[in-house]
């Protein structure tokens, strides 16, 4: 057993450490938590040159064909840097080009893996609906009708990252109305800009540089030829995408955490306090530590679940238990962090704010925590406790 790092890896790490200090600075990420709702075009431009976008894409179609955890090596740097600015670039490559290359007919891959490795095309997935983001099987109303060669999109989502600036949306509707719910959802490549797409900003307190928004489609018309994988076939063709969802956002918690510990763990070094640095109480020592303790945990579980995915195993439980673990971790770091820097912990100059802000969409986001443990029961074989 090997829990370290290829020399590969190792370089990717270093490779990406160095562009986050150059390019993510403290000062760059508040200015743009203060006035944007998505990275600029710059910055999404150095990430193209970088090889970001072609890291996962397959070789055949333009890309690297990078393993899960090449990918989330070079990841994590960013998600310390900026959640914001991890999740603006992980849709594209987390819910466009993992869905094309997992469900997207040679025509389509063909057309859009190539864009997509340059950095020419930004994606969403539109899924999650006001009656419900968990329980999406029962609270689906979307719906896509077949008419004449096209399909006709009807209903409304909301929270959906990135769509105010997409090209396309990985849109999930109800296709079948006599199927068991599981059997009747499909899944659509619908142009952003189509007419009847209407979109809608929701002002909240996290992740202020990468806007979640509401999306309403009114008789919107898609060819034919962009249904993705088998109609009716929706939910469980989706799951090759969820699943690596939750190894994503686990990792965002990790990066939250490493930076919520590296700025805490500084200021308690050199803050003042009653004739001495504050790092010598107990009780925050004991804050810190535990800190350090789930950022462990949560790293382990999450490398974990990426290999895993690259090993082709079975991994929902482990990316289930990175999820909760790292997005409870974040909060305990974003909270207590802030109290170890006292009132300097919740001004704006300080990051600390943002890491307390952001955590908490990661407690209900892609799943709650609190479905994560009925979940991870269910699977040891515990009665379903949620219906």
């Amino acid at each position: 057993m090997d829990f370290g790092f290829s020399k590969e890896q190792e370089m990717i790490r270093k490779e990406m450490r160095h562009f986050c200090k150059k390019e993510l600075t403290k000062d760059y990420i508040q200015w743009m938590d203060e006035n944007v709702d998505f990275p600029p075009a710059e910055l999404w431009d150095k990430f193209a040159d970088l090889g970001f976008f072609s890291a996962t894409v397959p070789r055949e179609y333009g890309g690297d064909g990078i393993s899960m955890v090449d990918a989330m090596v070079m990841f994590e740097e960013i998600c310390k840097a900026s959640m914001s600015v991890a999740l603006a670039i992980g849709t594209t490559t987390g819910f466009g080009t993992r869905t094309i290359a997992e469900l997207g007919t040679k025509a389509q891959k063909e057309t859009y893996l190539p864009k997509l490795a340059q950095g020419k095309l930004k994606m969403c997935m539109a899924l999650t609906e006001p009656g419900g983001g968990t329980d999406i099987l029962g609270a689906m109303t979307t719906t896509a009708v077949e008419k004449e060669g096209r399909w006709i999109i009807n209903g409304e989502k909301v929270f959906i990252t990135a769509a105010h600036v997409s090209d396309f949306m990985v849109t999930i509707c109800r296709t079948e109305t006599d199927a068991k719910p599981p059997e009747s959802l499909s899944v659509f490549l619908v142009p952003s800009r189509s007419p009847g797409i209407t979109i809608t900003r929701i002002p909240k307190i996290s992740c202020h540089h990468c806007d979640s928004v509401g999306i309403t489609f009114a008789d919107v018309e898609v060819p034919a030829e962009n249904l993705l994988g088998h109609r009716g076939s929706g939910w469980y063709e989706m799951l090759a995408t969820l699943n690596p969802e939750r190894i994503g956002c686990a990792l965002m918690g990790v990066g939250l955490m490493a930076a919520a510990y590296e700025d805490a763990f500084a200021y308690a070094k050199e803050r003042q306090a009653f004739g001495g640095p504050i790092a010598r109480f107990q009780i925050l020592q004991h804050y810190l530590a535990d800190m350090y303790i789930h950022l462990e945990n949560a790293r382990n579980l999450t490398y974990k679940s990426a290999w895993l995915c690259d090993q082709g195993r079975p991994y929902h439980l482990e990316a289930t238990m990175a999820k909760l673990v790292a997005s409870e971790g974040a909060l305990f770091a974003g909270r207590f962090g802030a109290e170890i820097m006292g009132g300097y912990g919740i001004c704006s100059e300080y990051p600390m704010q943002r890491y307390l802000r952001d955590a908490y969409q990661l407690q209900f986001s892609p799943i709650s925590n609190e479905m994560s443990k009925n979940m991870l029961m269910q699977f040891q074989g515990l009665p379903k406790s949620w219906a």
